[in-house]
């Protein structure tokens, strides 16, 4: 199959570029070291990948994420890095557990959800932190208490995670280096007060600054985006929408095929590969000024944010000339098949 065979819009990846990417980071966090997180990809293919890359622990954001890497054979040490206190959910987790078919370890941060997990078949927690980004976590303060009340709980305390979120996306690189030092001596803190083997946390943001963690939870590095194209990261933009020009304008706006339904709009607009600047997106279509397209012609958008907009798609299809136009040769073409609650 060519790129010009698939249907738009359709979700293309640069093979070559996410080899780059997954060496440079497995170069840097070798092994254990990293815990790559599976919300940004959504992959059980591209997480495979990784796993032949040396990681054999990854991160997941939803019950549905752990299921699928299980039922991939690629459940060996899985933390769910999100709290849940549904427990039917975290039953089907606990099953997975008991039957000896994958590792998983939950985070909590109240006794509502050390409650959940206790009565549900789950083993091994982390208390998760609040080390400043206004989402879950518990006041560090509190860390060693919820500790001491898993473990009488019957739960194994394997340690903390936290995420320093509000400092990820920082392009003064001085001040990310500064707010995540700021942000990880909390995690250091709260380990202090709970104890265990695991300080997990961090991202692809903080992929050389973060010497606290013993696993770093990274995932967008795999094939970037725009918000994070902006740092000074080695990593290389891998991914595009691929759209159809539908209409073109004799005012000099051109129309494609992919719009808010095919892209995620929370970090800003997408850019267009190879020149050109984005007016705006509507539900089905993209508008776009600054280049020469035709009718039919192929447009690459590169989005602004990897995870929501990957989750759009059923189907990720790998190219290695990306540049190629219509005769580039898909190589592989892999299910999203992680999508889902």
């Amino acid at each position: 199959m060519r790129v010009g065979d698939l249907v738009t819009p359709a979700l293309v990846a640069d093979l070559g570029v996410l080899d780059h990417n997954v060496s440079t980071m497995a170069t840097a966090r070798p092994g254990a070291a990293l815990r790559p997180h599976v919300k940004a990809f959504q992959c059980t293919e591209l997480a495979a990948r990784l796993r032949d890359a040396g990681h054999h622990a990854f991160c997941c954001a939803t019950v549905r994420e752990v299921e699928g890497m299980v039922a991939a054979g690629l459940g060996s040490d899985l933390l769910l890095a999100n709290e849940v206190v549904d427990v039917g959910r975290l039953a089907v987790l606990g099953s997975l557990v008991a039957e000896g078919k994958g590792r998983v370890t939950v985070a909590v941060d109240s006794p509502e959800t050390i409650a959940a997990a206790s009565v549900t078949g789950i083993r091994e927690v982390l208390i998760d932190v609040d080390v400043g980004m206004p989402r879950c976590g518990c006041e560090p303060s509190e860390a060693g208490a919820l500790a001491d009340a898993a473990r009488k709980s019957g739960l194994t305390v394997r340690g903390v995670m936290g995420y320093e979120g509000h400092m990820m996306h920082k392009a003064d690189r001085r001040l990310r280096v500064d707010g995540v030092k700021r942000a990880m001596s909390v995690l250091a803190a709260a380990h202090d007060d709970v104890g265990g083997d695991v300080l997990s946390g961090g991202g692809t943001g903080s992929w050389d600054c973060n010497d606290t963690v013993t696993e770093l939870q990274a995932g967008s590095y795999v094939l970037m985006d725009g918000d994070y194209a902006r740092l000074d990261l080695p990593f290389r933009e891998g991914l595009v929408v691929l759209t159809t020009v539908l209409s073109v304008s004799a005012r000099g706006h051109v129309v494609l095929d992919g719009g808010l339904k095919a892209l995620a709009m929370d970090s800003g607009d997408p850019t267009v590969r190879g020149g050109g600047e984005v007016l705006y997106c509507a539900d089905e279509h993209t508008v776009v000024v600054g280049g020469t397209w035709s009718v039919g012609d192929r447009v690459g958008l590169r989005p602004a944010h990897i995870d929501p907009t990957i989750s759009k798609h059923a189907r990720l299809h790998l190219v290695d000339n990306p540049t190629g136009g219509g005769d580039a040769e898909v190589l592989e073409t892999w299910s999203v098949d992680l999508r889902g609650w």
